[in-house]
């Protein structure tokens, strides 16, 4: 058989392998909803309910490798937009596309979010916590307004490929980057926290599996790789632990290909910068 056809396959095979994880989170979180509908009648974690019995807490490690993808792939982007020059339209549509992209996989990590993660903390933790849960979701707010700011200005740039426009999607993105930065560093510093003490593993998991659902089939074992490329060894032997040993080779090989490919084409290297702090903007 030859490599391409050997590549298909294992793609096809990494898609399936997906798809069952996400159906399975999905009946772990049934599971929790229970009969009545109402998940939170349903969670025995002592620390939300007073109760002796305890469930696995939340495993938040895999939320901050997650957080390293985002902070790598999004402030790379004014760069990207301002390297294109205007008569190359070929370029043009990867990094456009590139664009669009992560804008997707980013509104599918915080509807997720929107979904699981804040009316739990709402509704299990002291009163303390809703006026930081409620500056969270004002930075969801702010970060889908900016996200249909850049699909503004991505319509311009792609259909006139000036020097104004290339700045005016550049500035946004910055903007785009700026927010989000806030926004992680406080949901790692003042939220995983939280979701560790009032949110079980089988509820993170369900989390996990609806943003995935929100992405494309055949983006996955990409978005895997993007992800796999700064994690923590440790936190992604942890992540597919309970999955056989050959078919988290698999998925680890694929992802890693995918990205290294994927970058290639956006990046100019299988290998782009790591994460960093944002630099000045000019």
């Amino acid at each position: 058989m030859d490599t391409g056809r050997c590549s298909i396959l294992k793609t096809k095979q990494a898609l399936i392998v997906l798809l069952c994880i996400q159906e399975s989170n999905k009946t772990m979180d049934n599971e929790v909803v229970g009969k009545s509908g109402e998940a939170e009648q349903a969670v025995p974690i002592s620390a939300a309910t007073g109760s002796g019995a305890r469930e696995a807490p939340a495993d938040t490690r895999d939320m901050y490798m997650v957080h390293t993808m985002f902070r790598r792939e999004f402030a790379a982007l004014p760069a990207l937009v301002r390297g294109v020059a205007a008569e190359d339209a070929e370029r043009r549509a990867v990094v456009a596309d590139h664009i669009s992209f992560l804008s997707g996989v980013l509104e599918a990590h915080h509807r997720a979010e929107d979904i699981h993660l804040w009316p739990k903390l709402l509704n299990r933790g002291t009163e303390e916590i809703a006026p930081l849960v409620q500056v969270m979701e004002g930075h969801h707010e702010r970060i889908e307004d900016l996200v249909t700011q850049v699909a503004a200005a991505l319509a311009g740039w792609r259909e006139r490929a000036t020097t104004e426009q290339a700045e005016a999607l550049a500035r946004v993105l910055r903007r785009l980057a700026e927010v989000l930065y806030e926004h992680m560093a406080l949901e790692e510093q003042s939220i995983l926290p939280l979701a560790e003490k009032y949110v079980t593993a089988a509820e993170w998991r369900a989390m996990a599996g609806t943003s995935g659902a929100g992405l494309p089939p055949d983006k996955k074992p990409l978005v895997f790789g993007m992800t796999l490329y700064e994690a923590d060894p440790e936190v992604i032997e942890n992540t597919l632990s309970s999955l056989p040993s050959e078919v988290r080779t698999l998925l680890q090989e694929q992802g890693a290909h995918d990205f290294a490919m994927y970058s290639e084409r956006v990046h100019g290297t299988s290998a782009p910068r790591r994460s960093a702090p944002l630099g000045p903007w000019d």
